[in-house]
C-alpha cells in the first residue's frame, strides 16, 4: 500500500479537516510539515530494519511514518486520546507499528518493549521536554540512541560545556548518561502552526557503560543540584544545602583540589563526581 507523505502541509491539512482535529495547546501540539526534517531525524538516529524504536507523541504519524518506512519496529506512545484512532487510519497497512494510548511518564517501558536494546525518537512538547528526557535516562533502560527535537535553547543546554552561561544541572545530567550532539536546527515555519521558538534536533548516544561513575549516585546529584541552586554563590556556600557543615565542605574541596571560591558552572562532570565521592568518605 502506498501512503501519501504526511509531512506536507496539504496532507496534514487534509488529515486535520477529515477528522475534525484541532491542535491541543495544552499538549504542545505543532505538526511537522517538512519532509526533509523527518529524513534528517531518521538519518541522525541511523534507523535500520533491525531497530526497535520508542516514539513519544506520534501525533498524526508524521515522524512515525518515516520510522516505519525505514523498516523499524515502532512502539508509538501517545497521550492524546483522540489520536490512536486517527493513527490507525493515517498509518494503515504498516505491520511494524504498535500504538499505545498512554502517558509516557507512567508507562512501564520494560514491560512494553522487553529487555532488548532500542532507540528513542521524539518530537517532544516543549512544556515537558526535560522531565521526559530525564525519566528515560534515569531508568537505566537499554537505550542506545536518544534523538529528540526540542526547543533550541534546551538542546544547547544539554550539550553545553563547563564555563558557559548555559551550562547547568541539565547539562551535567544528560552528559552523565550520554554523549549529546547537536545535529541541526529547525525553523518554526517547518511546523503547523509555527511555534514561537526555533527547534533543534539533538542526538544523545547513551552509554552502555558510563565512563564516570560516582560511589553514590544520589549524593552526586544532590551536589549538582546544590551547586546550581544559587548560581552566584561559591561552592563553599552553595554546598551547604547538601546538609554537610562548613568545615566538612572545606575539607572535601581541599581533598578534591578544587578552589572553594569556584562556582558550579565551572566544574566538569569528573570534578562533581570527585566532590561527591569525597563527601561520603569517613
Amino acid at each position: 500500500m502506498e501512503h501519501p507523505i504526511i509531512a506536507k502541509r496539504e496532507v496534514t491539512q487534509y488529515i486535520l479537516k477529515r477528522f475534525g482535529l484541532h491542535m491541543n495547546k495544552k499538549l504542545g501540539q505543532n505538526f511537522l510539515i517538512d519532509p526533509s526534517v523527518v529524513s534528517g531525524i531518521i538519518d541522525a538516529a541511523q534507523i535500520t530494519p533491525q531497530d526497535t524504536v520508542l516514539e513519544i507523541g506520534p501525533g498524526i504519524g508524521t515522524l512515525t511514518q518515516g520510522l516505519l518506512e525505514a523498516g523499524a519496529e515502532v512502539f508509538a506512545v501517545e497521550l492524546d486520546k483522540r489520536l490512536p484512532e486517527i493513527l490507525s487510519h493515517t498509518l494503515e497497512g504498516y505491520d511494524n507499528l504498535h500504538i499505545i494510548n498512554a502517558d509516557i511518564l507512567k508507562t512501564d517501558i520494560k514491560k512494553l518493549i522487553g529487555t532488548k536494546p532500542f532507540k528513542v525518537v521524539a518530537n517532544l512538547p516543549y512544556y515537558i521536554t526535560t522531565p521526559i528526557i530525564m525519566a528515560l535516562l534515569e531508568k537505566h533502560l537499554p537505550i542506545t540512541k536518544l534523538v529528540t527535537m526540542v526547543q533550541k535553547e534546551v538542546a544547547e543546554r544539554m550539550a553545553a560545556a563547563p564555563g558557559s552561561k548555559i551550562y547547568g544541572a541539565l547539562s551535567i545530567a544528560v552528559q552523565y548518561y550520554s554523549k549529546p550532539q547537536l545535529c541541526f536546527h529547525v525553523a518554526s515555519n517547518a511546523f503547523m502552526p509555527p511555534p514561537e521558538v526555533d527547534s533543534t534536533v539533538v542526538l544523545c548516544n547513551v552509554y552502555s557503560a558510563r565512563p564516570i561513575v560516582p560511589v553514590d549516585e544520589k549524593v552526586f546529584f544532590n551536589v549538582v543540584k546544590a551547586a546550581f541552586g544559587q548560581r552566584r554563590k561559591t561552592l563553599a556556600n552553595s554546598l551547604k544545602t547538601t546538609g554537610y557543615d562548613k568545615d566538612k565542605i572545606k575539607t572535601v574541596l581541599e581533598q578534591s583540589k578544587i578552589d572553594f571560591k569556584r562556582r558550579g558552572e565551572t566544574l566538569s562532570l569528573q570534578e562533581f563526581v570527585t566532590i561527591a565521592d569525597n563527601l561520603i568518605k569517613k
